[in-house]
């Protein structure tokens, strides 16, 4: 399968990191699904445990940029991590909606505000978080280092 990760993928370190960000019913009430940054994200994992694909079809414009729950830092900073830890540093083979990609723009646009520029390197992107969001990023790479 050429288009799965050559790596592979934790699905279900993926999924358990998104269990942990989801606020569920009882905060939100009658679950959004796929209009939640984070129930989108679920269905893209749910959909790569059933077809492993490295690519969710237009899965960054899908992203529901406009979702303003609040949701739990610390969890999100830990799965930001954590999904760092799965990209397979790439650089120049990156591309915009790789599965990896796609769920950690769902992150970012719970913790940030919005997506953020991505250059298929953790590095690069601890970096740019270090300029733009210190605090968050500092968290973000004690737990990425660990």
């Amino acid at each position: 399968m050429a288009d799965v990760h050559k790596k592979g993928l934790n699905a279900e370190l993926v999924w358990n990191d998104l269990q942990n960000c989801c606020k569920g019913e009882d905060v939100c009430g009658q679950c959004q699904n796929e209009a939640c940054t984070i129930g989108f994200a679920k269905q893209c994992i749910q959909n790569y445990q059933k077809t492993p694909q490295k690519e969710v079809p237009d899965g960054v414009e899908r992203i529901p940029t406009t979702d303003f729950k609040v949701f739990d830092e610390i969890e999100l900073e830990t799965a930001i991590a954590h999904i760092l830890k799965e990209c397979k540093d790439c650089k120049e083979d990156h591309t915009e909606n790789c599965i990896i990609n796609v769920i950690r723009n769902c992150y970012e646009v719970g913790l940030l505000g919005d997506a953020h520029p991505y250059e298929g390197s953790a590095l690069q992107y601890l970096m740019y978080l270090q300029s733009s969001f210190p605090e968050k990023a500092a968290r973000i790479a004690a737990l990425y280092k660990s």
